[in-house]
């Protein structure tokens, strides 16, 4: 009489078959509406992470300027350049500036090439800015406010707060 008790109540605490497709069904529904979600951010923090790479490169090149106390110049393009950041090999990220080939630094660390940077992924509306910014070379970093290809000015690159 016990077996028979044991075997009714393990037949009682299995879930049906329709029951486990009903479950398989609303996670497959939830996954399915997270997973565009879950590209944005992915596509959001990819233009972060190369934002902050390029404002790192730049001031890592102003440092060692400091340190030499003699001037230095980054290129943009080529071995070690600019844009040869690890960060902006990330797939669908898209690069827009006006910077000349070579950011030149004086032996005080200043900036004397200007100009704006933008980083965006099609996947996101997030869009980075970097603005090197005259006469003292002092570097801004916000959110752009305005389609980068449709030319770049450092009016709409906004801090973080104005947005």
């Amino acid at each position: 009489m016990a077996r028979a008790e044991r075997v009714r109540a393990g037949a009682m605490a299995a879930f049906t078959l329709t029951e486990l497709l009903v479950v398989v069904a609303l996670l497959g529904l939830a996954a399915a509406l997270a997973l565009p979600s879950g590209h944005e951010a992915l596509a959001r923090r990819r233009v972060e992470a190369a934002s902050q790479a390029l404002l790192l490169a730049i001031e890592r090149q102003r440092d060692r300027a400091l340190a030499a106390g003699q001037p230095l110049a980054l290129a943009l393009a080529g071995e070690g350049g600019l844009l040869a950041e690890p960060e902006l090999a990330e797939p669908g990220l898209r690069l827009h500036h006006n910077l000349p080939p070579l950011l030149r630094f004086t032996a005080n660390g200043l900036l004397i090439d200007g100009g704006t940077l933008v980083v965006d992924h099609p996947g996101s509306a997030a869009r980075r800015c970097l603005v090197m910014a005259l006469p003292l070379g002092l570097l801004r970093q916000g959110v752009y406010g305005a389609d980068p290809a449709a030319g770049l000015t450092s009016t709409a690159c906004l801090p973080e707060a104005e947005r």
